[in-house]
């Protein structure tokens, strides 16, 4: 993956998913509602001074959140951060910069 450019898009991993989990609570307080259902089913990374990470996230059946989640560089030891999100979007969306 070359810096600055988003990689391919990619179905989600327990790492993804433990991504999500840390800023579900961020995301939460954002948007003023409660998800029982956040599952992350696919991502796309972005090399910068850190990581973005682009994650869809199932919260109903058919509706899904994409999130931005910024993850500094190690030895900066900073939480991860829930850098911007979009609501009401569909499976068929295509998960793109944001």
């Amino acid at each position: 993956m070359m810096c600055g450019g988003c990689s391919s898009s990619k179905p989600a991993t327990a790492e993804i998913q433990a991504i999500a989990d840390k800023v579900k609570s961020q995301l939460e307080e954002k948007a003023n509602k409660k998800y029982s259902v956040f599952k992350a089913v696919e991502y796309k990374s972005q090399l910068v001074a850190g990581t973005n990470y682009f994650i869809k996230v199932q919260v109903e059946d058919n509706n899904f959140v994409h999130i931005r989640v910024f993850e500094s560089l190690p030895h900066e030891n900073k939480p991860l951060t829930l850098h911007d999100y979009q609501a009401d979007k569909t499976k068929e969306d295509e998960l793109a910069y944001f």
